[in-house]
């Protein structure tokens, strides 16, 4: 059991930084195209 913990939540820290790195670039990307939108539509 001790072994197998910190494997876990290595994995566990690992796909919880791919999700936040995932969430980031979609709402950097979202908020990219709403500005761009926003130009175009105001011009």
């Amino acid at each position: 059991m001790s072994r197998r913990k910190p494997v876990q939540t290595q994995r566990k820290n690992k796909d919880e930084i791919n999700k936040k790195a995932l969430i980031w670039t979609g709402s950097i990307m979202l908020a990219i195209i709403i500005f761009m939108a926003l130009s175009l539509i105001l011009k």
